[in-house]
C-alpha cells in the first residue's frame, strides 16, 4: 500500500523557495551570491510593532486565542477593510490565520470538491495552482501576455469559465509580474462574473500598499459592489509592514465560507501565534508614514533595475504598477550558447547559468507558468541590485 495521499503526490516544491535554498548553499561554500529570488522585503519589522509583541510577551498574552483570531485584531482587520478599502464586514466575516497563503489554503480546501474549476491567468504566484490539485480542483490557466501588461481580458475571462467552473482568483498588484489592474479594468471583469452568479472571486491583495508613480489602489470588491458576497478578500501584514516572519494573514468575505475555513483551520493549526497577532494589531492601527518613505525606496530601485535590464540585449523589461518584482521576458536570450559550450535551452537553464556563472539568484519564468520570463526581486539593497546587474550584463554579453 502506498504511504502517501495521491492528494500529497500532486504538490511541487516551492520554486521560489528551492532557489533561495540554492542560493544559500552557494553562500555556504563561499561563494558571492546575489539573491533576487526571495519575495521578502529587505527592511526590518519597524519597532512599535516590535515593541507591541515585547508588551504582548509581558502582559502574559501567551495563551490559545480564539481559532479565527483575537477580538483585537478581528477589530483592527475590520477597521483596515472598512477605511482604507470600503468594505464593510462583521466579525463573522472575517478570519485571521498563519499568513495570507493559510487564508488561501483554507478557503480552496473548504470550497472545492473534485472536478471544480479554479480559473488562474498566468504569471501566476506558484502556490495558486498547487492548493487547487491538493484540494482536488482542476487549475485553469489562462495565459496572458506582456504585450497586454500581464492582465487578464474580459474576452479571456468568459472563454475560460464552464459550468464547473468554481474561482477566479485575482491577483493584483501581482505576484510575480508587478502588474496591477485599475477599478475600470476591474470593473469590466467583473461584468463578465456578472453573467455567472455561479463563479466566485478570491481577490489576493497581499501587495496593496506597494504601488507607484500616483496608481490608486483598489479592492476588487469594491470596484464590484454587486459581487460583494462573492469576493474573498485575503490581505495580510507580511509585505507591506515587512513582517514576513510573523504569519499573520486575513481575509473578509461570506460568512458561510469564512466560519468552514475556522472550522478548518480549528482542526489544523487552532490559533495563529498570539505574539503575532498582537503585533499585527499594532501594525493595523499604528503609524502608517513608513510606507510612503519605503515606497519611495521600492520605486527607485524597481526604476533602476528596469532601465538596467532593459540596456541588456535579448532582455524586454516592463515598468510594474506595483509589488517588488519585475518580470523580464528573456525568451531572446534562449537557444544561445555559454562560453563552455552549453546551450540555454530553456529559462530554467538560463536561470540555472545565471546563478552559477553570474552569483545572481533569479527565479525561472516556467515556475509561474510563464515560459521564456524570469522574475527578479527588487527588494534588496540598492548596491546589491546594481552589482547583480551588472553581472548579469557581463554574463549575457558572453553569450554566443
Amino acid at each position: 500500500m502506498e504511504l502517501l495521499s495521491q492528494a500529497v503526490q500532486r504538490l511541487r516544491p516551492s520554486a521560489t523557495l528551492a532557489v533561495t535554498a540554492r542560493a544559500a548553499e552557494l553562500r555556504a561554500a563561499g561563494r558571492d551570491v546575489i539573491g533576487l529570488g526571495a519575495g521578502e522585503p529587505d527592511f526590518d519589522t519597524p519597532d512599535h510593532i516590535k515593541d507591541a509583541a515585547i508588551a504582548a510577551i509581558r502582559r502574559g498574552e501567551t495563551k490559545y486565542t480564539k481559532v479565527d483570531g483575537t477580538p483585537a485584531l478581528k477589530e483592527a482587520v475590520i477597521a483596515k477593510f472598512r477605511n482604507e478599502n470600503g468594505l464593510a464586514y462583521g466579525p463573522d466575516e472575517v478570519i485571521v490565520s498563519t499568513g495570507g497563503k493559510q487564508v488561501i489554503f483554507n478557503a480552496l480546501a473548504a470550497s472545492v470538491d473534485p472536478g471544480d474549476e479554479v480559473i488562474i491567468p498566468a504569471p501566476y504566484w506558484v502556490s495558486y495552482p498547487e492548493i487547487v490539485a491538493f484540494a482536488g480542483g482542476v487549475p485553469k490557466i489562462v495565459a496572458t501576455t506582456i504585450e497586454d501588461d500581464f492582465k487578464l481580458t474580459p474576452e479571456a475571462l468568459e472563454a475560460a469559465i464552464t459550468p464547473k467552473t468554481k474561482w477566479l482568483i485575482f491577483n493584483s498588484p501581482s505576484n510575480p509580474t508587478g502588474a496591477a489592474y485599475t477599478a475600470e479594468e476591474m470593473r469590466a471583469l467583473g461584468a463578465v462574473l456578472a453573467r455567472h452568479p455561479h463563479v466566485y472571486v478570491l481577490s489576493d491583495e497581499i501587495y496593496e500598499h506597494l504601488v507607484y508613480d500616483d496608481f490608486a489602489f483598489v479592492s476588487f470588491a469594491a470596484a464590484n459592489p454587486d459581487l460583494f458576497d462573492r469576493v474573498l478578500t485575503v490581505n495580510g501584514v507580511s509585505k507591506a509592514y515587512a513582517m514576513t516572519g510573523w504569519r499573520i494573514g486575513y481575509a473578509g468575505g461570506p460568512k458561510t465560507l469564512v466560519r468552514a475555513m475556522a472550522k478548518l483551520q480549528g482542526q489544523s493549526t487552532s490559533n495563529p501565534c498570539s505574539i503575532a497577532q498582537a503585533a499585527a494589531v499594532a501594525a493595523l492601527t499604528g503609524p502608517q508614514a513608513f510606507l510612503a518613505d519605503w515606497r519611495q525606496t521600492f520605486s527607485a530601485r524597481r526604476n533602476l533595475v528596469v532601465e538596467r535590464l532593459t540596456a541588456i540585449p535579448g532582455i524586454t523589461c516592463r515598468r510594474p504598477e506595483g509589488a517588488f518584482y519585475v518580470f523580464p521576458q528573456v525568451s531572446a536570450l534562449i537557444g544561445r550558447k555559454t562560453p563552455a559550450g552549453e546551450t540555454l535551452a530553456d529559462d530554467l537553464m538560463l536561470a540555472r547559468w545565471l546563478l552559477e556563472e553570474a552569483e545572481v539568484a533569479v527565479v525561472p519564468g516556467t515556475a509561474f507558468g510563464a515560459r521564456g520570463y524570469m522574475r527578479i526581486s527588487y527588494a534588496t539593497a540598492t548596491e546589491l541590485l546594481e552589482d547583480a546587474c551588472r553581472r548579469m550584463a557581463e554574463a549575457i554579453g558572453g553569450l554566443q
